[in-house]
């Protein structure tokens, strides 16, 4: 008897897969695509015009990008307090990576302001334009898995409240699979927003 082709065994994954999955994993893909072609736009649209006296790259990404890293660290002990039914530690990664979010979120938006006040405006060379494009664009993708983040942390607290609610959080693959697909996605857009980063150093 044959082994089973690599093409059958894709397709039997894939349709195993629940159809919050297949959807997340469409949308990092379509995601995905989107800052391809537009970092690829943004390379061809005259990086050097960027450089000049004063013009660096805002302060205010930098410490942004540091602290998406850290949410990306407290994202990633979420599944492991899962594992290890500690509910109460599993609320707190998740309210940390919410408002490191936020924060990080506040921050590019001072990191714009620096961008307006070295002369690199959204209606001025092409390359500006891109750096307010890229971090917009992910700005609002981020926002989504934030809103879902937030879902999350008021459907935790009302679990500690309920011991019923406690055990079907921890023995439920929904539930489960809800928390893994949250922390992928921040993964995701933390893996997104580092190489745009790299680029948008690049190019001062």
């Amino acid at each position: 008897m044959g082994k089973p082709n690599s093409s059958s065994s894709t397709i039997q994954r894939l349709e195993s897969l629940h159809p919050y999955e297949m959807l997340m994993y469409l949308g990092m893909i379509s995601t995905g695509l989107i800052f391809l072609f537009l970092a690829a736009a943004y390379l061809f649209s005259g990086l050097h015009l960027l450089e000049g006296p004063g013009r660096h790259i805002p302060i205010a990404f930098l410490i942004s990008t540091f602290l998406l890293v850290l949410s990306g660290y407290t994202a990633s002990k979420m599944r492991l307090y899962y594992q290890e039914e500690k509910l109460p530690q599993l609320e707190g990664a998740l309210r940390n990576t919410f408002f490191l979010g936020v924060a990080f979120t506040i921050l590019q938006f001072a990191g714009w302001k620096e961008l307006e006040l070295m002369g690199i405006n959204f209606t001025g060379i092409p390359s500006g334009s891109f750096l307010y494009v890229l971090s917009g664009i992910h700005i609002f993708h981020l926002l989504g898995a934030m809103v879902f983040g937030l879902i999350l942390l008021f459907q935790l607290r009302k679990t500690q409240e309920d011991g019923i609610r406690k055990l079907i959080l921890v023995t439920n693959p929904f539930e489960k699979m809800r928390i893994r697909l949250f922390t992928l996605y921040w993964h995701f857009m933390d893996v997104i927003w580092l190489v745009l980063f790299l680029l948008f150093i690049l190019s001062f």
